[in-house]
């Protein structure tokens, strides 16, 4: 376990309660260093604790099991910790906390490391994984966040807040409480559609380029239509295979939009809830999920080994040396392709948190819900703070906040508003609870 405590920004008549996150990642740090940034200035706010299996940004890193950390960043790094710089958790000190994670920027970052001059030069071009988990890393010992290091076992509701068990490294049993719980990341990466070795997970797919054990192949699938699998099919066109079919339910392969009217729907949320629901489905379908951005795109145009097939997965099974995929689509009669390897690259399981919830924090989150936990709930349960509403200890799941709250929630596009929102939430209940005024 490492844990590093900042230095005392503000007094204890500014605390603002704990909050609990869960995953060291982009949107963790962007709320501990902003917190950091108000008890700077003599601010509430609450003190962040974050608890991660790997340490700062290890899903950017091979560790982390989707990735290897050579392919670049789908987005922006100017789209930053504090990225867009509008706003604030504090009515009237907007200016102030804004210079002040300027501090946390990419731009801060380069001119740290003497490399920003380069960077401009060559085009501000995307980071490699690894130099954004770099970044993440310098973000978070400037910040002084509060880190342990551990496997979540268990999450429970405790006296109106939250208790996280995780297993330390040297196997002992610690945990942290809190006001609030605050949950990223796309959890395990390692579970494929078929336990077979010619079958291979997110994980099991960057573990063996990393070993550079990817076998030959004369018929090769990725399944999935987003980002991850974008970032195995950019991998894959660089080994010995005849052919690659990318299984997708759309009906082409899409290129995420990049021009200013995509892009300011996902910095801006503003006026996104007042969308029809039909509306807002249909811009994240097209922009955001089951796409893939214009770099990768382009990288993969020219090659005519990579095709396109239609339909959602719903059966795997072994065939002699070939593993057979049903694939359905609608209206149309179940097809079966055939091929020697198959990456199951459709990403994470949204609702990979709940296996840790204990069985009083299930039954709490159902009766907010007014139903059993399931995505179409929680989606639309996501309120403007990204809590679930109805539920009064806080629980903050920014990465379900899409289809509620704005498509840029769940990705790198707003964590300056992402921080935003969680810190003048976490003040604003420190308020109420204590009866004081801001």
């Amino acid at each position: 376990m490492t844990v590093n405590r900042p230095d005392a920004g503000a007094s204890d008549a500014f605390s603002a309660g704990t909050l609990v996150a869960i995953g060291a990642g982009p949107k963790s740090l962007s709320v501990a260093a902003k917190a950091k940034v108000m008890a700077d200035l003599g601010l509430p706010a609450p003190r962040v604790v974050i608890v991660d299996r790997y340490g700062v940004g290890g899903n950017w890193l091979p560790l982390g099991g989707w990735t290897d950390g050579r392919h670049r960043l789908g987005t922006s790094p100017e789209k930053d910790l504090g990225f867009p710089y509008r706003g604030t958790p504090h009515r009237t000190h907007a200016a102030q906390i804004n210079a002040g994670m300027l501090e946390y920027s990419w731009m801060a970052f380069l001119v740290a490391h003497q490399t920003y001059t380069e960077w401009i030069d060559r085009g501000r071009p995307n980071p490699h994984h690894h130099v954004w988990a770099r970044y993440l890393d310098w973000a978070a010992a400037k910040s002084g966040a509060e880190l342990h290091i551990g496997t979540v076992e268990r999450v429970r509701v405790v006296d109106g807040g939250w208790s996280v068990d995780f297993r330390t490294s040297d196997g002992g049993l610690d945990s942290v409480d809190g006001d609030g719980l605050l949950v990223t990341g796309p959890g395990s990466s390692d579970e494929p559609l078929l336990d077979d070795p010619r079958v291979l997970s997110v994980a099991g797919f960057w573990d063996a380029v990393s070993r550079r054990a990817i076998p030959a192949s004369s018929r090769a699938a990725v399944i999935g239509g987003g980002e991850t699998a974008a970032s195995a099919l950019d991998e894959l066109v660089r080994h010995e295979v005849m052919s690659i079919s990318v299984i997708s339910p759309a009906p082409t392969i899409y290129t995420r939009g990049e021009s200013y009217f995509e892009n300011s729907v996902f910095s801006d949320p503003t006026g996104w809830p007042s969308l029809p629901a039909a509306e807002r489905r249909d811009v994240i379908r097209r922009t955001d999920r089951g796409v893939f951005s214009v770099s990768v795109q382009e990288n993969l145009l020219a090659d005519e080994r990579i095709h396109h097939l239609r339909g959602r997965v719903t059966a795997a099974r072994r065939v002699g040396e070939s593993v057979a995929l049903t694939l359905g689509n609608p209206g149309r009669s179940a097809a079966e392709h055939s091929f020697d390897l198959v990456v199951d690259a459709t990403g994470g399981r949204p609702l990979w948190f709940l296996d840790l919830f204990d069985a009083e924090s299930v039954d709490e989150l159902e009766l907010a819900l007014g139903g059993r936990p399931d995505l179409p709930r929680l989606e639309t349960a996501i309120g403007h703070d990204l809590a679930v509403e109805g539920l009064s200890q806080a629980l903050y799941l920014p990465n379900l906040a899409g289809f509620a709250q704005g498509p840029g929630f769940p990705n790198l596009s707003c964590l300056g508003e992402l921080s935003n929102r969680v810190l003048r939430s976490a003040v604003d209940r420190s308020a109420a609870r204590t009866g004081a005024k801001r």
